[in-house]
């Protein structure tokens, strides 16, 4: 027999077609009407806080502000229950059986339109509220609001097109969602699985969240907090939580901006880097929250890809999000927040490269091939990443990192360009035959050692309007100074003519053979006229990239050196042994290019020059 007390009502047409799209299609996973109902709660709870400072009277006025939540693993029923503002019985018809105030019309035509920029519901008491229906089969609502005089209602309905309204007695003010679960959705029963989903989700509501009958969210969202008031402890707290880290920070960056968009950050750079230990591409971890509720916790187009190795927050109040919270809508304003964000931490590094200048060092050592990624990738950002580039000097002792502009304080007033080198190790770099004259002339080159260290420099490309130039460069100019006095060095007809002789023995092997004027202590150098350079053709095949082995270069010789010199007069007198040293000389300066694929013929030929030099 019916309940004459109880009311019946039919949802309006546009409430039955947004609970069928939220059931089956607005939410990627079901676990967020946990969020959305908590949300919610907390946004009742902040109305009444705020109505209390303005109303005499207010019912129930010692309860606290908390939001209690209680799972029933036995009636597989999970409850919500805040002490906010409530709601009136025609409050609950307009909120949740009409488009009233809900915003669900708006958001309808939005969406049969194609166009979601202008919806922006979360956070009503409405569109969250029916999420509820992608796990219960049924939802009642008990609530009582905050005025002095009323009665409480209870609010129930199974989704399929009605619901039901009962006076009730005894209900305390605010609002209680007993949710009676689907029999696919039992998990939500389980209080674990509730404290999963509050942790990921719900950890910094500024009201307390009692778990059956356990404060669940402890941590405090310090990024809203003035820093002045925090204390480096609860900084390092707050890190471990969010990074699920066992060390301290190794830099913290905290700020809060109003224009153009309002934006709390606190972002932390760990102690080390895991790619450098082959773990991986590791994912970005700056999350991302809306009024201290989380949107995304690996957000991907929040910074740049080559800053993936901060940890922390970024609450933005301004973000207008899609219906569900888990798309974010405006592409322009997520690209502002990017660009001011990476801004200010461009501008945090360099601060601390000014002012503690070691440890940004040892920073630089530890990440600086996320800062190189970055010069090679963001051209947004390239000039502010160009000045955070440490790397070893001729100059400088090894060990010691100096930056692009030491470099351009200390250039000379005729020089334009500045020369770099890629190699190994400082050892292989200083023993090079493209640094000998480098050395004659006094001038500064900087020594690279990394893969990605050519990638930098080619999308570099200038510091400060100088241009950056390898030092291996087959179109280098250098100011003219005397060379050193050789003893029987090569005329210039004897030279002209042992590079006629070389170009004939070597063939297609090398372009042009010529006297270097670059060449001090070394016999020849090859200048490496491909497009493709030594080190990118180590990095193609390191990628399984096919390379061809056939590499031309020009030939430079030194005809001071005694070999260059040994070499001519054996052209002469050794026809059998001069062309097999002319193609060792060859090798030798394609090695020390890092240009010679394939040594085997290299090591057949040298037994038969030692067994020539044995016999002689």
């Amino acid at each position: 027999m019916s309940n004459p007390s109880v009311e019946k009502h039919e949802f309006q047409a546009e409430i039955r077609q947004l609970l069928d799209i939220v059931i089956h299609s607005l939410y990627t996973h079901r676990e967020i009407f946990l969020r959305e109902l908590v949300s919610n709660a907390a946004d009742a709870l902040e109305k009444f806080r705020h109505l209390h400072l303005t109303e005499k009277e207010v019912f129930d006025d010692r309860l606290p502000l908390e939001i209690n939540i209680t799972t029933d693993d036995q009636a597989k029923t999970v409850t919500i229950q805040d002490f906010g503002v409530g709601m009136t019985r025609e409050e609950l018809i307009e909120n949740i059986g009409t488009i009233a105030h809900s915003g669900t019309k708006k958001f309808l035509k939005a969406l049969a339109e194609g166009n979601q920029r202008d919806v922006n519901l979360i956070g009503q008491f409405g569109v969250g509220f029916y999420s509820a229906f992608m796990v219960a089969k049924r939802v009642r609502v008990y609530t009582r609001s905050w005025h002095p005089e009323g009665t409480g209602h209870c609010w129930t309905s199974d989704g399929s097109g009605t619901f039901e309204i009962e006076e009730v007695e005894g209900q305390r003010r605010g609002c209680k969602i007993v949710l009676e679960l689907k029999d696919d959705c039992h998990e939500f029963a389980n209080a674990d699985r509730i404290r999963e989903i509050l942790r990921r989700y719900s950890s910094f509501v500024p009201f307390p969240i009692n778990l059956n009958g356990e404060r669940v969210n402890t941590v405090q969202a310090i990024w809203l907090r003035n820093k002045n008031e925090i204390k480096d402890e609860e900084y390092t707290e707050f890190y471990k939580y969010q990074a699920n880290a066992f060390d301290e920070p190794r830099y913290r960056l905290h700020f809060s901006a109003d224009a153009p968009l309002a934006i709390h950050a606190l972002l932390f750079v760990p102690q080390e880097n895991p790619e450098r230990w082959g773990f991986g591409r590791i994912d970005p971890e700056v999350a991302l929250y809306c009024r201290k509720i989380l949107i995304d916790a690996q957000p991907k187009d929040l910074l740049p890809e080559w800053l993936r190795f901060l940890r922390g927050v970024v609450d933005c109040e301004d973000l207008p999000l899609n219906i569900s919270r888990e798309t974010l809508q405006d592409r322009t304003l997520i690209e502002k927040l990017n660009k001011i964000v990476t801004g200010r931490f461009l501008k945090f590094l360099a601060e601390e490269a000014k002012n503690r200048p070691e440890g940004y060092d040892e920073f630089f050592r530890k990440f600086g091939i996320y800062i190189k990624e970055g010069v090679a990738t963001d051209f947004t950002h390239r000039e502010a990443l160009a000045k955070l580039l440490r790397m070893e000097s001729s100059v400088t002792e090894k060990g010691k990192y100096p930056s692009l502009a030491d470099y351009v304080s200390r250039m000379g007033s005729e020089q334009r360009e500045i020369y770099y080198l890629i190699g190994p190790n400082r050892e292989a770099l200083e023993a090079s035959p493209y640094y000998e004259a480098f050395k004659l002339r006094g001038l500064e080159v900087l020594f690279l050692y990394e893969p990605v260290d050519e990638f930098v420099m080619n999308n570099l490309r200038e510091f400060d309007g100088k241009k950056l130039v390898s030092a291996d460069s087959p179109d280098l100019k250098l100011p003219d100074v005397p060379t050193p006095e050789a003893e029987n060095a090569l005329s210039e007809d004897e030279t002209k003519a042992l590079c006629s002789w070389l170009k004939d023995t070597l063939g297609e092997r090398v372009g042009k053979v010529e006297a270097s004027q670059r060449l001090v202590d070394s016999p020849a150098m090859a200048l490496n006229t491909d497009f493709m350079s030594a080190h990118m053709r180590r990095m193609m095949r390191a990628m399984d990239q096919e390379v061809s082995n056939n590499v031309k270069v020009d030939l430079q010789i030194n005809p001071r050196h005694p070999l260059i010199i040994n070499l001519n007069k054996a052209r002469e007198t050794k026809g059998d042994l001069a062309p097999l040293i002319a193609e060792q000389l060859l090798d030798d300066a394609l090695i020390a290019a890092g240009l010679l694929e394939d040594f085997r013929p290299m090591l057949g030929r040298l037994n038969r020059i030692l067994e020539a030099a044995a016999q002689s």
